[in-house]
């Protein structure tokens, strides 16, 4: 296919693809589909090989957050039965992190529901995570606290935090849909604060909402003009109790489009799937790893993921390795630049991104958690689900981890 051979030449010469070509790549049909993903790969391991970085994510704070995310089942009035709890204490928090370390985590990042830190937050954040630091050598940290005021950052990495997310989520023209109590410009100037002191941005989206394919070009075009340094891509977990509980309207093959056109858009960026891989790309995931260089192990912030050991299994059968933790995740050229667009012919043509939102990044708010703990398993004797039926049954609400007084990794 003249498309897909023509984005694997500008991957691997780090130049954007057009907007056009973008839209192509989602537009390709499901015949068509492993040809993408065996283009996207070719870039993919040009940049990274078969190295998967590891990232574990550890719910500081959960629920009682005051704004009205759609998306998120923290948000003000959500009636989603999940764990509630005020902000952890340090040794709680590192000891939840060191069970990601010990299963092959090179990166925890410490997520809080809320519009955004105060000072006093900042720095409690910091103790914890001079905590981790001190208890696990050479441990990349990634704080995800929402909305940044005007030196935060600074404090951040001061404390020693390597890098920060926020995700941008959606397209502007439809931010207002998703969210009230603040605008996608707010989302914008936090990741801006968050490069101007030195933080490793990362910033992601979220599928799955009811977008359009030009929806999707917009907020990763747009990504690329703010640069992050890793591009975290969350499939929307549908959670009872919320506004979008009733979007379910992504495939498998829907997915790897998605994750593809991510990779074409940012060659030589960390991309990661994030929340809701397990619920939407199911027995479909060991291909995504084909796209991504990087995925959450375990639970995610208020429903739980693949079981940890059975994230590890994965990789190891598709053929590809866990990143260690003195390997350098980014391309040389990327690394030693301080990020993409560092340069005027940066891999993203000048502004991609590569936080874990959904889990990521840490995932915004919608799907970070803990990792260790399996999906509630749908009953041996249950009839398989239609093709096009809703995995409903996939969705579990965490019940353990971080913050309660089951170990994260029980």
């Amino acid at each position: 296919m003249d498309l897909l051979n023509t984005l694997v030449d500008k991957g691997l010469r780090r130049e954007l693809p057009t907007r056009a070509e973008a839209l192509a790549v989602l537009a390709t049909s499901d015949d068509d589909l492993l040809d993408v993903v065996a283009a996207a790969g070719k870039v993919r391991r040009h940049w990274f090989g078969r190295r998967v970085k590891l990232n574990y994510l550890v719910n500081l704070k959960s629920g009682l957050c005051p704004e009205d995310c759609s998306y998120c089942s923290q948000r003000l009035g959500s009636k989603a039965e999940i764990l509630k709890y005020t902000w952890l204490k340090p040794d709680a928090a590192s000891k939840a992190a060191a069970a990601g370390v010990a299963g092959g985590a090179k990166r925890v990042c410490l997520v809080a529901s809320g519009r955004g830190p105060t000072d006093r937050d900042v720095d409690r954040v910091a103790g914890t995570i001079k905590a981790i630091k001190d208890q696990n050598e050479g441990v990349e940290v990634c704080a995800c606290l929402g909305l940044l005021s005007d030196g935060q950052a600074d404090r951040l990495r001061e404390a020693g935090a390597d890098a920060y997310n926020h995700n941008l989520n959606t397209s502007e023209s439809t931010y207002g849909d998703i969210t009230t109590t603040h605008t996608y410009a707010d989302r914008v100037d936090t990741v801006q604060k968050a490069h101007a002191a030195g933080l490793s941005a990362c910033s992601g989206l979220i599928a799955g909402m009811g977008e359009s394919d030009e929806d999707l070009i917009d907020v990763v075009f747009s990504l690329r003009d703010l640069d992050p340094d890793s591009v975290p891509v969350n499939f929307l977990i549908p959670m009872e109790g919320t506004p979008l509980a009733a979007e379910w309207h992504l495939t498998p093959q829907r997915c790897l489009r998605i994750l593809a056109m991510v990779r074409f858009v940012c060659p030589d960026v960390e991309v990661r799937i994030a929340g809701g891989r397990e619920v939407h790309l199911r027995t479909m995931q060991p291909l995504a790893l084909n796209l991504a260089n990087s995925i959450f192990l375990g639970d995610y912030l208020t429903s739980e993921g693949q079981a940890g050991h059975a994230d590890l299994e994965m990789i190891a059968d598709a053929g590809f390795e866990v990143e260690g933790a003195g390997e350098v995740t980014l391309p040389q050229h990327r690394a030693t630049a301080g990020g993409c667009g560092a340069h005027e012919d940066a891999g993203c043509g000048g502004g991609c991104g590569g936080h874990e939102g959904a889990t990521g990044g840490c995932g915004g708010h919608e799907g970070a958690g803990v990792c260790g703990s399996a999906p509630a398993a749908a009953s041996t004797s249950a009839p398989a689900p239609q093709v096009d039926e809703v995995r409903r049954d996939l969705v579990s609400v965490r019940r353990r981890g971080a913050g309660t007084d089951i170990a994260p990794n029980a």
